[in-house]
């Protein structure tokens, strides 16, 4: 019989959707990002919000950083789309859903989504159950991450081609995986083709957070311990850079929250913001 838990999102991914949705529930105009895809494939229950991990003065920063680094992401990807890059590959893809909130680049953009088959497969489902469907343009590339499967093997059965640059996107997974398997991961993504651009999230040693949301992180590793997937991987921006330049990048950018802050959230009333020194975000290209 099939463990449920292979077949529903991961429960981080879950909590990322919710909180998109959240942002354009709780938060004052105007709004970093809006996406309630999720929200809509997951169809919680109505009392979702009353949820612990759902709390608007809690999760506050947290939700800010989430459609930050989101909303970074899409307007790199947008970007290096009008420069004539045709290729979008989402590492751990999880409930992402830049391809049905950009139907505008269905003929010009090829999304790879790559994350466990079971989830897949309920996502593929839940698309089509709601409306959404699943174009041409959305490719689901199945990897058992657990069972050593090659992401890249199973990205060029998909159709993904070798010879041209791309997208490359993980948010959310640096902090689960030893340093050796970000490693490889950097030089696998650096010897794609030459206009590459990759773009991942990294936490910071807990001890440099904002004092205001280091209790949070604290929960979310005693919370990530518990359940079987403990935060590995720390990393401060020096190292993460030199990381990558070790591991084939050339050309490398670490992007702080307080320019996410300085980009997307100036001038705010309510002073929303991602908290500084927490996770953050590693640009390199080939």
């Amino acid at each position: 019989m099939t463990d449920p838990k292979d077949i529903a999102p991961e429960s981080t991914a879950a909590r990322v959707a919710l909180w998109r949705a959240l942002h354009l529930e709780v938060d004052a105009e105007p709004h970093v990002l809006t996406d309630i895809v999720g929200l809509r494939l997951l169809e919680p229950p109505d009392d979702w919000r009353e949820r612990g991990d759902m709390n608007p003065e809690f999760t506050r920063a947290f939700r800010a950083s989430i459609v930050a680094r989101a909303r970074y992401i899409e307007d790199l990807v947008v970007a290096q789309c009008r420069n004539g890059v045709r290729q979008y590959v989402i590492l751990g893809a999880g409930l992402d859903s830049f391809v049905q909130r950009h139907p505008e680049l269905a003929g010009s953009l090829t999304v790879f989504e790559v994350d466990r088959p079971g989830p897949q497969r309920w996502k593929h489902d839940r698309l089509i159950a709601t409306g959404y469907g699943v174009p041409d343009a959305l490719r689901f590339v199945p990897v058992d991450f657990e069972a050593g499967d090659a992401w890249r093997n199973a990205l060029l059965a998909g159709g993904f081609d070798p010879r041209q640059p791309a997208v490359i996107v993980s948010t959310g997974v640096s902090m689960y995986l030893t340093r050796e398997a970000n490693a490889a991961t950097l030089r696998e993504v650096a010897s794609f083709a030459p206009g590459s651009t990759f773009a991942m999230t990294f936490l910071l040693p807990l001890e440099m957070a904002d004092a205001d949301v280091r209790p949070g992180l604290e929960m979310a590793a005693k919370g990530a311990r518990a359940s079987g997937t403990p935060f590995i991987s720390f990393f401060t921006p020096q190292e993460m850079m030199d990381l990558a330049r070790a591991n084939g990048f050339a050309h490398v950018q670490h992007v702080s929250a307080t320019a996410l802050t300085d980009q997307y959230f100036a001038n705010r009333a309510d002073g929303l913001r991602p908290p500084a020194n927490a996770e953050e975000l590693l640009v390199a290209m080939t």
